[in-house]
């Protein structure tokens, strides 16, 4: 690749997908990591959420919204849904031509990493049912080391709770979460992934339920990372140290969105525009 060239792809949005609002947690992480990084996201909030879905469905959509945000000719593709994630980021490499990366494999390093040099402590993942039917955070952790026991646990009300725009002090998502979290509590893993990027929002509520010996793990910090590692390496991180521009898409309510993003985004939403589902239907169907 010439200077020129690679100094455009330098230039060139990430692209960030997910069900709903709860991806930009993981443009929260991105912003934080990489300050400089233009990034176009795109929320699917008119099917959200994901996690009830057949893997066949999530996969479909998941193609959908990547197959969308490759026409801003990003220079990488995030799948920030642990989801889609589960369901289709292997396909999903093999028919982009750019670089993806999922929230899975980065979150389950980091379990992994956070459990070291402490014997028989076991690693626990909350997430969707569908993320959790996947076994794909187990089968990461076994491929990263086969002698740690993996907890699993589905919390089907979060991420509609947290889609509301219900805090971690609502009694009602105090009362959910203790029901979700009770098994996890009686075992205490070493390490609990958050295995879905609304539930960093509720983190403080999940670590004083799980208490101070037990480390959260954010598969959205650990994406953002991931992330950042692979544009080093291809050389195609952008040359600002700042002022990355976000535009957002979402397939729901735009006023609704804006109003609602900044609490997961971590920034005002300035620029958020509608897209209905039947355009990326068509932007799938452009490529196949």
């Amino acid at each position: 690749m010439s200077r020129t060239e690679s100094q455009s792809v330098s230039e060139q949005p990430i692209g960030v997908f997910d069900s709903g609002l709860g991806g930009l947690t993981v443009v929260r992480e991105l912003s934080r990591t990489l300050a400089g990084e233009d990034i176009v996201y795109l929320g699917d909030s008119a099917r959200v959420p994901y996690g009830i879905k057949s893997l066949e469905t999530v996969r479909l959509f998941a193609r959908q919204d990547a197959a969308f945000l490759r026409r801003f000719n990003p220079k990488l593709i995030v799948v920030a849904c642990n989801t889609a994630s589960a369901a289709a980021i292997d396909s999903l490499a093999g028919e982009c031509d750019v670089d993806v990366v999922g929230v899975i494999r980065p979150g389950a390093a980091a379990a992994v990493e956070a459990v070291q040099g402490r014997p028989g402590r076991a690693i626990g993942v909350i997430g969707t049912e569908a993320t959790i039917a996947s076994g794909a955070y187990q089968r990461a952790v076994a491929e990263l080391d086969g002698q740690v026991e993996v907890l699993a646990a589905a919390c089907p009300l979060l991420v509609p709770i947290v889609e509301e725009g219900r805090g971690e002090d609502d009694p009602i998502v105090l009362s959910v979460l203790g029901d979700y979290l009770r098994d996890m509590q009686r075992h205490r893993p070493g390490a609990l992934i958050l295995g879905c990027t609304h539930y960093p929002l509720l983190g403080g509520a999940i670590g004083k339920l799980m208490g101070p010996d037990v480390r959260l793990v954010s598969s959205a910090a650990a994406a953002a990372g991931e992330v950042a590692r692979r544009l080093g390496l291809a050389k195609t991180l952008s040359p600002r140290a700042a002022g990355g521009r976000l535009r957002c898409f979402t397939t729901d309510n735009p006023d609704r969105f804006a109003e609602l993003g900044g609490r997961f985004g971590g920034r005002d939403m300035d620029e958020v525009q509608y897209v209905g589902t039947d355009e990326l239907e068509e932007a799938l169907a452009s490529r196949t």
